[in-house]
């Protein structure tokens, strides 16, 4: 479990758009002023100020490679941004540094992102998670697995999510192994994309066991922590 990958799960669809659910737009824009505190991460919504990073990131042939991704101009990733903001089937986090931010600016801070996709039209409790560490200096430290555990919580918490899957290339044992840890298991293998699609089921023992992991999150407001205090919005 100690192999030197990066933890990006993308199917081969994410980043060039999945058709939208018959849900509530406002259901996955829940988390526009929700920031999720960790010990070492913290998630925040995906702004417009992160997509500069996020393209540059993009442009690694590794997470190309991992991500099942084609690179996108700039203009593109902006497109891709706001989807990822306004589509009724997807919640998407940037993961900071929690040394860094607050503190350091957002982009200089930002090591990755995790999302949430609902791609069960029949049941929309069932959630696929995928988590990216981009940032080489913060893999094998933790971050990703923090990360993993915080969407999980909200997810469960705040959009009912009961059912998590995760499909993950071949590969990538770095991911495989993280997402076991994670109590997920290993519920198919696709030769086709090869991938592995792992599973977990959020029994009430599980869900127990998920807040008991995540009982130090603080949940705060994005625009507080982004205004200075005293500061008044115009």
């Amino acid at each position: 479990c100690q192999a030197a990958l990066p933890f990006p799960l993308a199917s081969p669809e994410t980043r060039s758009g999945v058709p939208g659910l018959p849900l509530s737009a406002e259901a996955m824009k829940i988390n526009q002023d929700t920031v999720l505190r960790g010990k070492k991460v913290t998630l925040v919504p995906y702004t417009a100020a992160h997509v500069p990073r996020y393209h540059e990131w993009m442009q690694s042939e590794e997470l190309q490679r991992l991500t099942a991704s084609k690179p996108l101009s700039l203009e593109q990733e902006y497109d891709m941004q706001r989807s990822w903001r306004d589509d009724a089937d997807k919640c998407t986090f940037i993961v900071l540094d929690s040394e860094r931010w607050p503190g350091q600016a957002e982009e200089n801070s930002m090591v990755g992102d995790v999302n949430l996709f609902l791609t069960n039209a029949e049941d929309p409790t069932v959630g696929e998670i995928e988590i990216m560490i981009a940032e080489p200096s913060c893999r094998g430290r933790g971050f990703g697995k923090e990360a993993a555990l915080l969407m999980m919580a909200y997810g469960v918490r705040k959009l009912g999510i009961t059912k998590f899957e995760a499909k993950i290339g071949q590969e990538n044992e770095a991911s495989i192994c993280m997402f076991k840890k994670l109590h997920f298991k290993e519920a198919a293998v696709n030769s086709i994309f090869q991938e592995v699609m792992l599973r977990l089921d959020v029994s009430d023992q599980e869900r127990q066991w998920l807040l008991e992991q995540t009982n130090h999150v603080e949940e705060k407001s994005y625009a507080e922590l982004k205004q200075p205090a005293g500061m008044l919005d115009t």
